[in-house]
């Protein structure tokens, strides 16, 4: 993938001015390179309105999530608001473990929540969306789940539900554990169910500071404010993951989602974040091939009351990448057949496959736009006589 990057000219003194001295020392230091500028891995960019996806730089492989796992914590407390389990009002407990190991007593993020003190829900959301609170994910966990444990099996049967094969969490807030990963790709998806469903609290993740306890803490996205349209979603940092960005803007009536990990500090996260999110808006889009429902094609039936029976799209097949990109992809369609009768509408027989230079091929589902049942015994019979004399086409 060919992201634009910034180019630096460095233009060159002229030093034959300067005294020997200072000559041989600027050579010695033109003589150790500069470190090569600091750009995102594990790159992924969505369409914030199909879903699908834009570019991809090893987004599918599993990476340290950091706090950017929080975005299933906080599906998980919506869950069991919108099932009625808990309300905003709700009140969990702060406990010895939350308080010490991820609260005023550790080195990580935490709103300073007081040991055996009772915050509502509403705060603890607050605190885990904007400040990225540790010690408020555990409580959460705690309160709804008996213990942080039995939190993390919902999250992890949670993710598989929504179909995030890479995900496997070890705990609610993020912290490094050599067993927790999740691809950038699908924390795009992740947040982009959280958008979708969540819209009223999703506003949440815009908000620029918190304040709990008379202390105020910063959000500390770096595209809120500093991209037009910025409106969430959360950022990430561990030894292992680097700085990352789960990161999200509306423009001109279009949503991009763009997730990456890997920078080695804020000032690089931030600068990265806004280059990946001006390319995701002018250097890509997407290409609706099909709505769900239309038929794409036909698959021949042997042996069937009809010769072939239609393939509709079970979705909207939306393919996106640069414009360049788009412009050479082709498409057909895969089925094993011809299909054996009877076959029943809705069934998925055959698949779209898109595929071009510089694309990473993406197959969609066709299924059986209606039913064929099998053919009458005459029909059987002269197929199967057929067959015999001329064998199969």
């Amino acid at each position: 993938m060919n992201l634009p990057r910034l180019v630096c000219v460095l233009a060159l003194a002229l030093l034959f001015s300067l005294p020997d001295a200072a000559l041989a020392q600027r050579r010695r230091q033109r003589a150790v390179a500069p470190p090569p500028p600091a750009v995102a891995q594990h790159v992924a960019i969505l369409d914030g309105a199909s879903g699908a996806l834009l570019a991809c730089e090893q987004c599918e492989e599993p990476v340290p999530p950091a706090s950017m796992a929080k975005l299933m914590t906080v599906l998980i407390v919506l869950e069991q608001l919108q099932a009625g389990e808990i309300t905003m009002e709700t009140r969990f407990p702060v406990s010895e473990y939350a308080w010490r190991e991820h609260g005023a007593m550790s080195s990580g993020s935490h709103m300073f929540l007081a040991l055996n003190s009772t915050p509502s829900v509403r705060d603890l959301l607050r605190g885990a969306v904007i400040v990225s609170a540790n010690d408020a994910c555990v409580v959460l966990a705690e309160g709804i789940a008996g213990s942080e444990q039995a939190f993390v099996a919902l999250m992890n049967r949670r993710a598989q539900e929504l179909g995030l094969r890479s995900a496997r969490f070890r705990n609610a807030t993020g912290v490094d554990d050599p067993e927790q990963r999740i691809s950038t790709a699908d924390l795009g998806r992740l947040a982009r169910h959280l958008i979708v469903t969540y819209p009223e609290f999703y506003r949440t993740y815009s908000e620029r500071e918190f304040t709990y306890n008379n202390r105020t803490q910063q959000n500390r996205n770096p595209l809120l404010g500093a991209f037009q349209g910025a409106d969430g979603v959360k950022t990430g940092h561990t030894d292992d993951s680097g700085y990352g960005l789960v990161g999200s803007a509306m423009l001109n009536g279009e949503r991009r989602i763009i997730v990456f990990n890997g920078l080695p500090t804020m000032a690089a996260r931030a600068s990265e974040a806004q280059r990946l999110m001006r390319a995701a808006f002018y250097d890509y889009s997407v290409t609706r091939l099909a709505a769900a429902g239309d038929v794409v094609g036909e698959a021949r039936v042997r042996l069937g009351g009809r010769r072939a029976v239609p393939l509709v799209a079970q979705s909207d097949i939306v393919v996106g990448g640069t414009r360049a990109v788009q412009q050479g992809l082709s498409a057909h369609i895969v089925y094993t057949g011809p299909l054996p009768s009877p076959v029943r509408e809705g069934d998925v027989v055959a698949r779209l496959v898109v595929e071009g230079p510089g694309f990473q091929t993406q197959e969609f589902p066709l299924a059986a736009g209606r039913r064929v049942g099998r053919a009458n015994w005459f029909s059987r019979a002269w197929e199967g006589l057929r067959l015999t004399l001329f064998g199969a086409e």
